[in-house]
């Protein structure tokens, strides 16, 4: 799900990187900033090593002063986990005779007040922020001088590109660098689709940035629904059946529909992330021959029998391009789809929008804001295909947002152009 559903912006080395600056023996240092949030370069940073303590180095980072670790690399690890009991586990208060709110709990058919997610991202981004103030040196071929330091070159170049040859030291979070390691790990890995069938080549490689496909929910929705007959008019000309799969990410949903039936799939993406990773999937695959891939934003030239979107799911506004996956600021992929999608469908095509409920449950989305942007953009509803999700954040009690969460409903609605809408 991103700009393109699954992929995120652009990678960060295509963008001029900006310089962090410390002093060190007595001396000016500097070394270009990496941020995979997007975020500035911290204005104070000081050298930390094993001598501080986790409550010394929280205080400095709530204060927005960053520790460039010198350290034992273990050490560092050890101490970005005492960072995140300290936030997660705050100090109790004690009682001054407060009594405790006893009001009810909403009923849960009713929309949660949407002011309960936003504070909820506010304390995550704050979370974010302090978690990120430890800081990691990196040379210019990415290796890591410190103590007990892995082996970083692999992911780092997947995720920044490969070191150019008078490429400088930087510096990076070292929360970046586990979430780069982790997504190496998916990449060698590859993620299980059960929907590409029983075998060795039923995985999918998701890149760094890209979205992994660990929710099989809306997998198994595009593998199960009906797919459109075509017209007697296509039948007649013995055109192909064409689909159109906007914003591919990884490439699953393509692969799915490629492994569905002979067709041809024309995918997109804008992101140049998901094009690598798209192409590397389909390529593993073995459906490369049957899939065109396209960088473009939302739909490619023509008209096709079906028409698959996935876009973010949650009308919020990104902080950081990891986010793009997720939110869709003032539902612009939504609505561009469905404004869109009229005028690329083949006579008796369907679009499939697979999206889930958990907006119209946060508050954030009115019950009625998809039925009537569907009706506006001159399309009907020919059915639906629900799905109950199973990821652990739907089981968890303790989540601030598990009311919501625990009732969410992926659905496949099946879209047709409305009669009046045909020309």
């Amino acid at each position: 799900m991103l700009s393109s559903p699954h992929s995120v912006g652009t990678p960060p080395s295509a963008a001029p990187r900006p310089l962090v600056h410390w002093t060190e023996h007595g001396q000016p240092c500097s070394a270009l900033w990496r941020s995979e949030r997007d975020a500035a370069a911290p204005a104070k940073v000081v050298l930390a090593d094993d001598t501080m303590t986790a409550d010394a180095a929280y205080q400095l980072a709530c204060g927005g002063t960053a520790l460039l670790w010198r350290g034992d690399f273990n050490n560092a690890r050890q101490l970005l986990q005492a960072l995140q009991r300290r936030i997660d586990t705050p100090p109790r208060r004690k009682n001054r005779g407060v009594t405790p709110n006893k009001t009810p709990p909403a009923s849960a058919d009713v929309a949660m007040d949407p002011q309960v997610f936003h504070l909820h991202r506010q304390a995550q981004a704050q979370r974010a922020r302090i978690l990120a103030m430890v800081l990691l040196p990196f040379d210019a071929v990415y290796a890591i001088p410190l103590r007990r330091a892995p082996d970083a070159k692999l992911a780092c170049t997947q995720a920044w590109g490969a070191a150019a040859v008078d490429e400088p030291a930087s510096v990076a979070s070292l929360r970046d660098l586990l979430g780069m390691r982790s997504a190496s790990e998916w990449r060698k890995n590859g993620v299980e689709i059960a929907a590409l069938g029983i075998g060795p080549d039923n995985r999918i490689y998701p890149h760094y940035g890209v979205f992994s496909p660990v929710r099989g929910e809306y997998i198994d929705l595009v593998a199960a629904a009906p797919l459109p007959a075509q017209s007697g008019k296509d039948v007649r000309n013995a055109l192909p059946f064409v689909a159109f799969d906007i914003g591919t990410g990884s490439g699953v949903l393509s692969a799915v529909l490629a492994r569905r039936q002979d067709m041809h799939i024309v995918a997109t993406d804008q992101d140049a992330r998901a094009m690598a990773c798209a192409t590397e999937n389909f390529a593993r695959l073995g459906v490369t021959a049957g899939i065109d891939l396209q960088q473009t934003d939302m739909f490619p030239a023509g008209r096709a029998n079906l028409v698959v979107c996935n876009p973010p799911w949650l009308p919020a506004r990104p902080s950081a391009p990891v986010e793009y996956a997720v939110y869709d600021e003032n539902s612009r992929m939504l609505l561009a789809f469905l404004a869109g999608l009229p005028a690329h469908l083949r006579e008796g095509g369907e679009g499939w929008l697979i999206i889930s409920d958990l907006a119209e449950r946060l508050g954030l989305r009115s019950a009625t804001m998809l039925a009537d942007a569907i009706g506006a953009a001159g399309l009907v509803v020919l059915g639906r295909c629900d799905a109950r999700p199973q990821h652990a954040k739907a089981l968890d009690v303790q989540d601030a947002l598990h009311r919501a969460r625990s009732r969410e409903v992926t659905t496949l609605w099946r879209l047709g152009v409305a009669p009046a809408t045909l020309q």
